[in-house]
């Protein structure tokens, strides 16, 4: 495993290199998921996946030791809103064959977060250093996926227009409990005027698999968010007097329960960086 004080060493620079927004005509390179991960395995893509390979499922990452794999599993099935698991590798394995055959958990993102003892200890763009056989993948859904059937209908989203991350904040909503693990659940927002809000309630509910449905449209406070423009994670993006702020639960959640159930190890993903996988959105639509 690589040295904590050779991981700090790059840590900063690696930070800046996961939150840069790729320029619009970069997504020209990377229209299928196999060019994505091999951008992320050599180096050249680090920031964020949003609007590359249109048509295919992205996914969230946690990864924990064996010991702790069963309890958040159980976790994940009794807070399927937040944590839909869409992959799972077997104890040791970098491979996840159900969500392509060409591909490594260790680089196939284009950001990571290596955490010791529920804090981030090193962002970086390759995990193979890090790994170890008893540690145990999960892919969760994400709504990049349900964004694309949004913006197919002419939802406008305002990220999306702007070039940023989605934002994402740690609300005062408790997940179900499973073991070691419990916590607050992370959700994105989405400013839209009440029509589109409605259609994007319908569309939504389509992809349980990716988040589904919204589950908060409207004051924020409700939730324990106190300034829109504060996001935890992403970029803020602002909501205008016409439109309504609507919440969807997100895949970041269980980088909130890590910080909270502090296992000894840990690798989650950078957000905004994902895998790229070669399934199809319309393999989790349900209707």
């Amino acid at each position: 495993m690589m040295s904590s004080t050779m991981a700090n060493t790059s840590t900063a620079s690696l930070r800046t290199a996961a939150r840069s927004t790729p320029q619009p005509d970069a997504y020209a390179a990377y229209q299928t998921p196999l060019a994505v991960r091999l951008a992320c395995r050599s180096g050249a893509l680090t920031g964020p996946t949003a609007g590359m390979a249109p048509g295919y499922v992205q996914g969230n990452l946690a990864i924990l030791p064996k010991d702790l794999a069963e309890e958040f599993l159980r976790f994940c099935h009794f807070n399927p809103r937040p944590c839909p698991v869409i992959g799972m590798s077997e104890p040791g394995s970098f491979k996840v064959p159900t969500l392509g055959e060409d591909l490594d958990i260790r680089t196939d993102f284009p950001g990571y977060r290596v955490w010791q003892d529920g804090e981030v200890i090193a962002d970086t763009a390759d995990v193979t250093d890090y790994w170890r056989d008893d540690l145990v993948a999960f892919v969760i859904g994400c709504s990049l996926s349900f964004e694309e059937a949004l913006m197919a209908e002419a939802i406008p989203l305002r990220h999306v227009e702007r070039n940023v991350r989605v934002p994402m904040f740690r609300t005062n909503v408790q997940c179900v409990p499973a073991g070691r693990f419990s916590g607050r659940m992370v959700m994105s927002m989405r400013p839209l005027v009440p029509a589109h809000a409605i259609r994007a309630i319908q569309i939504t509910t389509r992809f349980p698999a990716v988040h589904g449905a919204p589950v908060h449209v409207g004051l924020p406070e409700l939730i324990g968010i106190k300034d829109l423009m504060q996001p935890d994670y992403g970029d803020a993006v602002e909501v205008l007097d016409n439109e309504l702020p609507v919440f969807w639960a997100c895949g970041v959640t269980p980088q909130s329960v890590i910080a909270e159930a502090r296992p000894s190890f840990a690798i989650t993903h950078a957000p905004g960086c994902m895998l790229v996988t070669d399934r199809r959105n319309t393999e989790f639509a349900i209707l």
